[in-house]
């Protein structure tokens, strides 16, 4: 891969990157500890993730069970969940507190695959972004006369084809996620 396409490569593979986590946090009817991913505790002062305070399994299909390391710190986890945008009451029995994720409804299926859409788009968005920036530093190196006029056509068209590939890489992402969601 010419070096001057290296940096862009990195962006969109970044890209992605960030679309996966955001679609592992996708609460898909199934117990998955991911959900508890952008939740923190304040712990001591100290605003903590979950993952760093207990230990997380899945106790069946549907069931998330946190065991805190310190009691202590049972209540404000619960709190913590309580108060996320993840919509799943937890149930504290004094030593671990559970999580049980209702079935999805047809209409919540829906709702998600519309969000999982968005979030395909904007990546996309943000992969031609990325495109155009480059595109503006080819002309810019074509200008100060650091690269002809051929081989900024070439990085153009190399910068396209590295653009088709990764949106057509969302667009797999995007649909096995849906797959998913609307087989559950």
């Amino acid at each position: 891969m010419n070096e001057r396409l290296k940096h862009y490569n990195e962006k969109m593979e970044k890209t992605i990157r960030v679309l996966e986590n955001e679609y592992s946090a996708i609460r898909a009817g199934r117990a998955n500890p991911a959900v508890l991913d952008k939740i923190t505790v304040d712990y001591y002062g100290t605003p903590t993730q979950i993952q760093a305070m207990a230990a997380i399994s899945v106790s069946e299909a549907r069931i998330l069970v946190i065991q805190p390391w310190d009691k202590s710190t049972l209540r404000p986890i619960e709190k913590a969940i309580q108060a996320s945008d993840i919509g799943i009451n937890p149930t504290n029995d004094g030593t671990v507190i559970r999580i049980v994720f209702p079935p999805l409804t047809e209409e919540r299926r829906k709702e998600i695959c519309k969000q999982i859409k968005k979030q395909g788009e904007d990546s996309k968005v943000a992969i031609r972004s990325i495109r155009r920036d480059a595109n503006e530093k080819f002309k810019a190196l074509k200008k100060s006369s650091e690269v002809s006029e051929d081989e900024e056509k070439d990085l153009e068209d190399q910068m396209q084809k590295m653009t088709d590939k990764f949106c057509k890489r969302i667009d797999e992402i995007a649909a096995k996620k849906e797959k998913e969601i609307l087989e559950i």
